[in-house]
């Protein structure tokens, strides 16, 4: 069993329990006014209100990677801690109450602003040092197959010498699974609570695989109904490009926050074989990264080739459009023309058909061949002057 280290944040600051009460005065003053002291909860006091689901969903002592005590409440945590001097307590809340937040700051020396983090969560992805604490804002993600969309929660740690304390807003990522690995590699929870820190990291990374998984066969598809011609394949564009734009928000920052990490775990001679599961760690951190990027571009390109293709088949359908008027306006012209043939003949029959006494050449012998052949000239020259201007 390997020697247990200090937190990088301990060598800082000195031995975390006993400089606890010194600096504890120092946070009480930096809470919010109204905030008085008297109002605090008594540490491990805080509870549910009714009906409300428990909020505390795992709390553990460990001594040398095994699990020694499983207290039932915040309160017996910080007693059975406090009783042993060697051990690390692993605190899990998910959706805390203000209450049990005040009440582990108080017991832990949190920072108020980190705790004011953790009770608004929607915060970016970080890593803050305050003091002998680490503070840690993840972004996790899981991939929902029915919907096709990609679900975002937040995870927040705190990393202290002998404690680490996690608050999770969402579904994901399943920290029991990672508890249950840890206590079934004693020797890596042994190494302390940058261990811990190692393992949740790299559960949240793992967890983004199947969520890249997802949005590239998102992708593969939103190609094909794009050559396919499909109306509502623009609006799923949209939204995967703004869960790509989240999921770059989640996984971007991490890159650098893991090579700060890291830095100061060398710094601070942490363990080897942790510095090396972080820098693997860091690799996939940097892999993923880089395929999401490469997923925005994507999407940028089919969004301006779909841009494309709507545009070719609006002028195919202009283009259609307009030939139709133009074949439609050929017609009107033959009909045009033969109506306007027609009309002429008919124009000289209805003034002879007339009933007049006194008409000219109404009884000249030859006035019917005349009018016969009158038609048939009038018809003959419009014939010829429609079919010129090509008419007919």
């Amino acid at each position: 069993m390997s020697e247990r280290r200090p937190s990088p944040a301990a060598k800082n600051s000195g031995n975390g329990r006993n400089g606890r009460s010194a600096r504890r005065s120092v946070w009480r003053r930096a809470l919010p006014p109204e905030q008085d002291t008297a109002e605090l909860p008594e540490p491990g006091s805080a509870t549910a209100g009714p009906g409300d689901p428990p909020s505390v969903v795992d709390a553990a002592l460990y001594r040398d990677g095994v699990r020694v005590s499983t207290p039932a409440t915040l309160a017996e945590t910080y007693r059975e801690l406090r009783d042993q001097p060697s051990g690390m307590a692993w605190i899990g809340l998910a959706r805390p109450t203000s209450d049990e937040l005040l009440s582990l700051a108080a017991e832990f020396d949190l920072h108020p602003l980190a705790v004011e983090d953790a009770m608004e969560a929607h915060q970016r992805p970080k890593l803050e040092r305050y003091g002998e604490t680490l503070f840690v804002v993840l972004r996790a993600a899981r991939y929902l197959d029915a919907p096709e969309e990609v679900d975002f929660a937040e995870l927040h740690v705190f990393v202290g010498p002998d404690f680490v304390i996690t608050v999770r807003h969402g579904a994901a990522p399943d920290l029991s699974a990672v508890r249950h690995r840890m206590e079934d590699s004693p020797d890596l929870l042994g190494l302390g609570p940058e261990a811990v820190l190692y393992a949740i990291l790299d559960a949240v990374v793992d967890g983004y695989v199947p969520v890249v998984e997802g949005v590239q066969n998102d992708i593969d598809e939103i190609e094909t109904e794009v050559f396919r011609g499909d109306p509502e394949v623009s609006r799923r564009i949209y939204e995967l490009s703004r869960e790509t734009v989240e999921f770059q928000r989640a996984t971007r920052p991490l890159v650098g926050m893991l090579h700060n990490l890291i830095a100061g775990f060398a710094k601070y001679d942490t363990d080897e074989e942790l510095q090396r599961y972080l820098r693997d760690v860091a690799d996939h951190v940097t892999h993923i990264s880089e395929r999401v990027d490469g997923f925005r571009q994507a999407l940028t390109e089919i969004l301006t080739v779909n841009a494309t293709l709507v545009t070719q088949q609006q002028n195919a359908e202009m283009r259609a459009l307009a030939e139709a008027g133009f074949e439609q306006n050929e017609e009107i012209k033959k009909i045009s023309s033969w109506a306007a043939i027609l009309f002429a003949p008919t124009l000289v029959g209805t003034i002879y058909g007339m009933n007049f006494r006194e008409m000219p050449e109404l009884h000249w012998v030859l006035g019917y061949p005349f009018a016969i052949v009158l038609m048939a000239i009038v018809c003959t020259s419009l014939y010829f002057i429609f079919k010129r201007k090509d008419w007919l």
